[in-house]
């Protein structure tokens, strides 16, 4: 009787091990798929919807296999939802760490810097990936331009709030750092003249420069003179699409830099970190004009005589160019 319970044992054990190294085998070899192909696993999906959508798409050989070892191995509840990238012959090992790791897709929304929130929400509105109406209403200036890495199914108003969050989180860093003795003292004020300076030039080393332009002019309480606060006031920040005439020059808006003392009301567009770096850290000049310089770039003066020099300078090449 002994012998025969031994015997008994000896054969569940075998077959238990077989059973252990026939599943392992199955777990590690390769899948069915020849090729790679992309999966959908939506937010709300259980083991066995997500087993079931494995199976018909492909993926796995057994939807059975694979909710065995879900199980067993408690991954129920780790389990993401995601878009998936799923090589060729992913074993089922592979397919289930996926999941758990949440290694799913990442898409990229491109943020300009000195767009308006206006035409920041544009964007957001028209990207193909992302989902839902927007309901938030940022402010002009609070959104940071950057890049912004997101997952399939994720709303516009989360990357919205994200935009925002990344604004006051950076905003925040750098006025702790801020130079002493600036010629403003709020939050407000910085991103309002950095989204000068963000207008005013694309060359990144010369914001700190152009910052202290305008940094030298509000300590002197001379007014600030930039083109785009006065375009953001005759166009909200579109394009003009030509030159600034006499008569715009002269017309009266809040925006109006070359007749309104000080700063703007409210920010032109949304600066980048660079630009908001600029005026809280700016050059130390005693700069207190500038001109394009026909390269890209500007020319800067510390009096009115060397600036009309250098806008003189400008103006050949522009008639230059015309011809």
């Amino acid at each position: 009787m002994v012998k025969f319970l031994f015997t008994i044992l000896l054969l569940a054990i075998i077959v238990g091990v077989a059973g252990v190294m026939f599943l392992n085998h199955e777990f590690q070899k390769p899948g069915p798929l020849s090729e790679e192909k992309i999966v959908l696993i939506k937010s709300g999906m259980g083991s066995q919807s997500i087993a079931d959508l494995l199976q018909e798409e492909g993926v796995i050989r057994s939807d059975i296999l694979f909710r065995v070892v879900v199980r067993v191995h408690g991954l129920d509840a780790q389990l993401q939802a995601g878009e998936y990238r799923v090589p060729a012959g992913a074993s089922l090992q592979d397919v289930i760490d996926q999941l758990v790791d949440g290694q799913s897709i990442l898409h990229k929304l491109t943020i300009p810097e000195g767009r308006t929130t206006k035409q920041v929400l544009a964007l957001v509105a028209s990207d193909p990936i992302l989902v839902g109406d927007i309901t938030r209403t940022p402010a002009e200036g609070e959104l940071l331009p950057e890049t912004y890495a997101f997952t399939r199914g994720e709303t516009r108003d989360m990357v919205i709030e994200r935009m925002e969050q990344a604004h006051t989180k950076t905003l925040e860093v750098l006025w702790q750092g801020r130079a002493d003795n600036l010629p403003f003292s709020t939050k407000q004020e910085a991103v309002i003249l950095a989204s000068i300076v963000e207008k005013e030039t694309g060359v990144a080393e010369e914001r700190p420069q152009v910052a202290s332009v305008f940094i030298n002019r509000l300590r002197k309480n001379m007014r600030l003179q930039s083109d785009p606060t006065i375009i953001y006031g005759l166009t909200g920040g579109e394009p003009l699409g030509r030159g600034l005439r006499v008569s715009e020059l002269r017309r009266e808006t809040p925006y109006n830099t070359y007749l309104v003392s000080g700063l703007p009301p409210t920010p032109i567009a949304n600066p980048g970190a660079a630009s908001l770096a600029a005026v809280l850290n700016p050059a130390d000049t005693d700069y207190l004009y500038f001109v394009a310089d026909g390269t890209g770039g500007h020319v800067f003066a510390t009096t009115l005589a060397e600036h009309n020099r250098n806008v003189a300078k400008w103006r050949r090449i522009e008639d230059g160019r015309a011809q």
